[in-house]
């Protein structure tokens, strides 16, 4: 969402994580009463979004700009160049505005604008200059139609999916299919340096294509878009060719190896917001890890008692507590009552202000789960929202793992609080809520945003609510921190060749407790899903609870836990070094009554 270069890199069609592109023609939705400076920070950071609508579009259409509904990712062969030379003349304009600008905040807009800016063309060049360039067609196909096919989606706007579904396919006037126009890219980006692309990797895509063709028949049934049959029955057709082609073509030209190389996996990391030396935080993690280990094992007899259970070791009480299955059909219900509990205690103990609209929350379809394994929130609309809300999907399975590998980590009641916490309230749900209420400049909004503020927030939300769990929910809860911790050491470890996927497989499997779908899915995540990023949860993580605890000692007694908590949500998705800015020139000296 900060920044288009990894997608760039990779040529992905998909419009799920990108930032989106607001216009002038949005002006209405602002709060009515912007502040000077707001007017003038968006200003710049819109000559950035139109300059990326144009190159982008369904990422614009993604985030709710209407203009956008319908069309297509550029695809040209020489898109890159063109974005590049977009890229550098608008950093050029904000560096010279910069050196003329009076306001701070304008100051770092523009900074956050020339930033990401530059990360987009340092992701393309690396990625031009050392990867070949394999689009996942089928499952962006499917992120796109499922953005505008949503319940989260204002229903005049769902029949433009039937147009987007004709420019995939080429069934539309003057287009060319995605699966052509892809392969073409492919072609161009061959060079006897480069590296393919990762072997797993397009071995699952390929697996994943009839699944995505079902889902997206599926949606388009759903949302009873007339007059598709044509461009759907393209769409398969054309999709099931690609897979064949990905075989012959593609396969042949992978990699037998996860790892990227090292400049690329150094720009995941700064993309997602960790600034801090990989190698020193694996040994942070690795110390939290020890700590959060013992901590499972000293809770673990008090739940072997609670049952009346003979084995009193984690893993004893782990296996014990997965027996208690929620059968799919009722999980969601299950669910809903477990977050009604916690909204419950959040009010009781006054955590943090709680929003009066109903939380929104579903089971993902198969399409879904191919096409996110975990568990997730799916964020509202955020520029121009009229009242749509985050939605938490549930998965309860990774269709990308064998029969073999069960997947049985969210499917028992002790794992449904933390679960709820993060990604519901006070998590994510009330994150992005705030995000929309709030009305920050557009460069906060969308090019601000990272994986470190992101799930650092979600990750101090579980440990916000751990005191007022059950004791089998605080065990589960310490065993998702201890998973945090696992991923910021053994991301970095696969990724710079310190450690195989066999001995990552081992930590996960034998001393975090997962079970086999999970873990690889996790390893899948830390190897080409979303290298890099694992490690954002537990470095946010840390740097929340050492403000935290700096605004406690800063208060002493004054210290007002749900002040707190609203003060940090009010800032947006901010990285978090601007929210300790605001912490300590606001928050704290308005508590002391120095304001």
């Amino acid at each position: 969402m900060k920044t288009f270069a990894a997608a760039i890199a990779l040529a992905t069609a998909s419009a799920i994580t990108l930032p989106a592109v607001p216009l002038h023609a949005q002006e209405a939705a602002q709060a009515p009463a912007t502040p000077a400076w707001v007017e003038t920070s968006n200003a710049y950071t819109e000559r950035v979004i139109e300059m990326q609508a144009g190159f982008f579009p369904t990422n614009a259409s993604s985030m709710g700009y209407e203009q956008y509904d319908g069309l297509v990712n550029d695809m040209s062969l020489d898109r890159d160049e063109r974005y590049i030379a977009a890229a550098r003349a608008l950093v050029a304009d904000f560096e010279a505005a910069k050196a003329n600008e009076s306001n701070p905040f304008v100051r770092q807009d523009l900074q956050i604008l020339i930033d990401s800016l530059q990360q987009d063309i340092r992701g393309i060049e690396l990625g031009n200059r050392l990867t070949l360039e394999f689009t996942q067609v089928a499952q962006g196909m499917f992120g796109a139609t499922g953005q505008l096919l949503s319940d989260q989606t204002a229903e005049n706007r769902r029949p433009k999916a039937l147009e987007l579904l004709q420019r995939f396919t080429g069934t539309w006037p003057d287009t060319e299919p995605m699966t052509e126009l892809a392969k073409a890219r492919f072609e161009a980006s061959r060079g006897d340096s480069k590296i393919g692309p990762y072997r797993v990797e397009v071995a699952e895509s390929v697996s994943n294509i009839p699944t995505f063709i079902a889902g997206i028949r599926e949606l388009f049934e759903r949302y009873e878009i007339d007059g598709a049959e044509e461009a759907l029955d393209a769409m398969e057709a054309q999709l099931t060719e690609y897979g064949e082609w990905t075989e012959a073509t593609v396969l042949p030209a992978s990699r037998d190896t996860a790892r990227l190389p090292e400049e690329l996996y150094a720009l995941n990391l700064e993309q997602v917001g960790i600034d801090q030396d990989p190698r020193a935080l694996m040994s942070e993690a690795r110390r939290g890890f020890y700590e959060l280990r013992a901590q499972m094992e000293a809770l673990a007899p008090q739940i072997a008692e609670k049952y009346g259970w003979e084995e009193t070791d984690a893993a004893s009480v782990m296996a014990g507590l997965k027996q208690m299955t929620v059968p799919n059909d009722e999980i969601e219900d299950f669910y809903r009552d477990v977050n009604r509990q916690l909204e419950a205690e959040i009010r009781r103990n006054h955590i943090v202000s709680l929003p009066d609209t109903e939380l929104q929350m579903r089971v993902a379809t198969q399409a879904e789960s191919a096409a996110q394994p975990a568990p997730h929130m799916r964020p509202p609309r955020l520029i121009g929202n009229t009242g749509e809300q985050g939605t938490f999907v549930l998965t309860v399975g990774n269709p990308t793992a064998g029969p073999e590998d069960r997947y049985d980590d969210f499917n028992f009641p002790a794992a449904s609080w933390t679960l709820s916490a993060h990604e519901a309230r006070p998590g994510h749900e009330m994150q992005f809520a705030a995000l929309v209420e709030q009305g920050v400049s557009l460069a906060r909004m969308l090019y601000a945003f990272n994986s470190v503020n992101v799930e650092g927030w979600a990750l101090y939300a579980e440990a916000e609510m751990l005191p007022h769990e059950p004791i089998e929910g605080q065990f589960i809860a310490l065993q998702f921190r201890l998973l945090r911790a696992a991923r910021a050491f053994l991301d970095p470890a696969l990724n710079l060749g310190l450690m195989t996927r066999d001995e990552a497989e081992r930590v996960l499997r034998e001393e975090a407790l997962f079970s086999p779908g999970m873990t690889k899915q996790e390893l899948d995540r830390y190897q080409f899903r979303m290298p890099g990023q694992a490690g954002s949860y537990y470095y946010g993580y840390r740097k929340l609870i050492d403000l935290r605890i700096e605004t406690e000692l800063a208060l002493g007694e004054r210290f007002d836990e749900m002040a707190f908590n609203d003060f940090l949500l009010s800032q947006g998705i901010i990285p978090l070094d601007l929210i300790a800015q605001a912490v300590r020139e606001e928050f704290i000296p308005s508590q002391l009554g120095q304001e």
